[in-house]
């Protein structure tokens, strides 16, 4: 099952969204306000945005840093770059490999979201965070098909922030 959470500003705004939502047959029971006067922060059960993106991470990196260091190590093999000529031939292979995993481990950093994760910016705050200033979420749950559906009417009301998700259980 997959989740599409909407975050936007004010209760009208998620009630708009909702009402669409429900003039275009989606079942109410796939439908959840969180927020004040609806579902609390307890009620909420999606994992967090910042853990998610981390986990992501550190399994890219699993494979980045060492493909990264095999990579630094055949690439100044192949070239035969002596950047430091005190190290040597054996010495600049290695600060080479060294250099591509810490490469690895950034791209690792960035291409899974994980940067938003450590730094604490965009779609990596937590929902909680969200909740206790005073927006709202809209949790849409369905089928990636149906979430697809939705998607157009859910994006007319500008949420602050839109992401689907996958249920772990």
């Amino acid at each position: 099952m997959e989740y599409l959470v909407a975050v936007v500003g004010d209760r009208i705004q998620a009630e708009t969204v909702y009402t669409d939502l429900e003039k275009a047959g989606f079942p109410q029971e796939n439908l959840r306000i969180f927020g004040t006067g609806y579902q609390t922060e307890q009620d909420f059960d999606l994992d967090d945005p910042n853990e998610n993106a981390k986990q992501r991470a550190f399994r890219m990196m699993t494979w980045l840093i060492p493909f990264g260091f095999f990579g630094g190590v055949t690439f100044n093999a192949i070239t035969g770059l002596q950047t430091f000529p005190w190290a040597g031939v054996t010495g600049n292979q290695v600060i080479g490999g060294v250099l591509g995993a810490i490469s690895g481990s950034l791209g690792a950093l960035l291409a899974s979201g994980g940067l938003g994760a450590v730094l604490g910016f965009g779609d990596s705050r937590t929902y909680r965070d969200r909740l206790s200033r005073g927006e709202y979420l809209l949790v849409i749950q369905g089928s990636r098909f149906q979430l697809a559906d939705v998607l157009p009417i859910v994006r007319r009301a500008r949420p602050l922030s839109l992401q689907t998700l996958q249920s772990n259980r």
